[in-house]
């Protein structure tokens, strides 16, 4: 008997876990593209509305086994669900499983990837004009296959009050959306096989901590039964986090009811008078959930986050000092940020070169030595997969009309920015890493100018703009964090990445499901599509030549990388961490610097006077932040979404 419930433990991604993650996955995908107003799921790393529903499958798990389990004396047996019998409820394995495939699914539909795409298909012919000049300047160079042209078809789609569900609309978007469909799972699937080849390396030989994990580790400890749900401290903190949304909820509906911060003060206007008008937009805010966040943070990191947001206020006012405001692009803080960026890459390759040249000799020599049967995938077929994968999406992009050059240029600095985030999230447990409007899409412009690269490049770059728009609901992050909690829990690691792939399918096709779906009733949105078009046009009609302070501003971010990373590793008192530089320029580390800052502070005090097991006996307090907020604002972005009106919402 203890032999089988030890095997339903390791495999732990069951087709019943699988099934429930499928059947959440289309709720969640609607969730994220119907919640305008309702807030923003995906712009934290950790995700509200996947938290909601592991916390309501953990709710019913404990009824269920309340009622299946329950014996003469009253007690339920507890011995039958910490052995993990499928029998009496739903197992910890189980529950990661589903957060883990709602994670990755969130991530696609999110407001940085699908969310952004799926708006962009037809709008360059929707809202061509002859003022604009679209058609003149890139229509030829967008492929039939890759868009939908026609107006007349359209015109259902932009005025709502139809259906998506006829034959005519169905045919009329199937081309497109199986090509994307195709195009992102590629993508997303190449991080599957990096990860397979780190995995081991930054979990079990480096043995990172991975801060974002250790809510739902502990939620659903027992199938959540005998976990941190059971902890009065924890109840004491989401009662804190609670009450605070609901009043702010109720002072939302009706303003007579006083509020309890939950909005964003900006210090701006007390600073009117040369030179500290340069300061720009500085909002103070306090969310219970990003001083929960905040304090699983490393004390260097969270110290970097806010001192290092106020050394980029700084820079401005220093240029207002010397005169160089005037430059445009002055100080050049997101290509400092993009160079800390592919700064952060090379030291993550650096750390894991020996690990690597140990994968390397398992594909080339098969060596027994090096043991890759735990992997989700053997190397092997992981360097398959990379290779089959990047393939396609070099074929894709060669077929839309991109040079060869600028496609291998664009993925090496795609993937060499998503690796680092990975890395920064495995390491460090950062709760934003924006990097807004600084991807391949826009560097390479700027790196070789416009007309290096020409029309049909360009073009191509306003398409793939979707997932390079920011980088806040990275996918490859949470995949790395699901092969995490599968170490933690014993959970079969090639039975989750069945599970992940089906995520990613699946959680692909119900985002454009649910969009089209929304857009046909609603009328369509056209979101975020407006600026990589009007870029497109700025580009074509005013060529760029090649940004060289720009340039020198990536440099002086990579070099200034490799300097903190130098000096933290000889001098052990040394307080700044290069993440800290390369992501506190974020639009996000604007709203929550400040809970940061409080949540340093805090866990400062607790250290200094109360030691570690002060610190240890705090932990469900914060977690309690944590949950209690996502819990009462994912209740109030839900009613918004029933009633259709704007509802409080705690995440900009």
């Amino acid at each position: 008997m203890r032999e089988r419930f030890s095997k339903s433990r390791q495999i732990g991604a069951s087709w019943r876990a699988i099934m429930i993650g499928l059947a959440l996955i289309p709720f969640n995908a609607y969730w994220i593209m119907d919640s305008v107003g309702q807030g923003y799921p995906t712009t934290v790393s950790l995700y509200f509305n996947v938290i909601f529903c592991v916390f309501i499958l953990a709710g019913l798990n404990w009824l269920m086994v309340k009622l299946l389990c329950w014996n003469r004396k009253g007690n339920p047996p507890l011995e039958k669900w910490r052995k993990g019998d499928s029998r009496f409820g739903i197992s910890q394995g189980e529950l990661l499983t589903i957060y883990v495939m709602l994670s990755i699914a969130s991530s696609l539909a999110g407001h940085d990837v699908l969310r952004v795409l799926i708006p962009m298909i037809p709008h360059a012919f929707w809202y061509a004009t002859p003022e604009n000049e679209w058609a003149e300047l890139f229509h030829r160079y967008i492929p039939d296959w890759m868009a939908v042209k026609d107006k007349t078809f359209l015109a259902d789609y932009y005025r709502g009050e139809s259906t998506f569900y006829t034959l005519e609309h169905i045919k009329g978007w199937l081309e497109p959306t199986l090509w994307w469909s195709g195009f992102l799972v590629a993508l997303v699937f190449v991080m599957v096989c990096i990860n397979s080849f780190v995995r081991k390396q930054w979990t079990e030989n480096e043995k990172l901590s991975y801060p974002i994990i250790q809510l739902p580790l502990e939620m659903t400890t027992g199938g959540g039964i005998t976990g941190i749900l059971r902890s009065r401290v924890m109840w004491i903190g989401f009662a804190i986090a609670g009450v605070i949304d609901i009043i702010n909820g109720l002072h939302f509906l009706y303003p007579t009811v006083p509020s309890i911060g939950g909005r964003l003060y900006d210090l701006r206007p007390f600073f009117t008078n040369k030179p500290w008008n340069a300061i720009g937009w500085t909002p103070i805010a306090l969310f219970p959930f990003a001083v929960g966040l905040g304090f699983f943070i490393p004390l260097d990191l969270s110290f970097s986050c806010w001192f290092f947001y106020l050394f980029w206020k700084w820079q401005r006012i220093m240029g207002s000092i010397i005169g160089l405001r005037g430059m445009p692009g002055f100080p050049f803080i997101d290509e400092q940020s993009f160079g800390a960026y592919i700064g952060l890459f090379v030291i993550a390759i650096a750390a894991s070169r020996r690990h690597l040249y140990q994968a390397v000799r398992k594909i080339i020599t098969n060596t027994p030595q090096v043991d890759d049967s735990a992997e989700p995938m053997p190397y092997r077929l992981a360097l398959f997969g990379l290779i089959a994968s990047l393939g396609f999406l070099v074929a894709f992009c060669k077929a839309a009309g991109m040079s060869l050059w600028v496609i291998l240029a664009f993925f090496a600095i795609y993937y060499a920015v998503s690796t680092a985030v990975t890395r920064m999230r495995a390491e460090l447990g950062s709760p934003v890493h924006d990097l807004h409007f600084i991807g391949p899409d826009e560097m390479l412009p700027r790196i070789f100018g416009t007309r290096i690269l020409g029309a049909s490049n360009l073009t191509m770059f306003a398409y793939l703009f979707f997932f390079n728009r920011a980088y806040r609901g990275h996918p490859m992050p949470h995949q790395l964090e699901g092969f995490k909690l599968a170490e933690r829990t014993d959970i079969n690691n090639r039975r989750l990445l069945i599970a992940m792939v089906i995520a990613i399918i699946i959680g692909t096709l119900a985002s454009f499901w649910s969009y089209y779906h929304i857009s046909y009733i609603e009328g369509a949105r056209a979101w975020f599509s407006w600026r990589p078009f009007n870029r497109l046009q700025s580009w074509l009609i005013s060529p760029r030549k090649p940004d060289y302070p720009a340039t020198v501003a990536m440099f002086i971010g990579l070099f200034s990388t490799f300097f903190l990373m130098v000096m933290r590793m000889r001098m052990f008192w040394w307080p700044f961490h290069p993440a800290g530089y390369a992501i506190s320029s974020s639009w996000s580390m604007n709203v929550f610097w400040f809970s940061i800052f409080f949540s340093f502070f805090i866990k400062w005090i607790i250290l200094r006077f109360g030691g570690l097991n002060t610190h240890r006996k705090a932990i469900p307090l914060f977690l309690g932040l944590i949950l209690g907020e996502f819990i009462v604002g994912s209740v109030w972005s839900l009613i918004g979404i029933t009633i259709d009106k704007p509802m409080y919402r705690f995440l900009y």
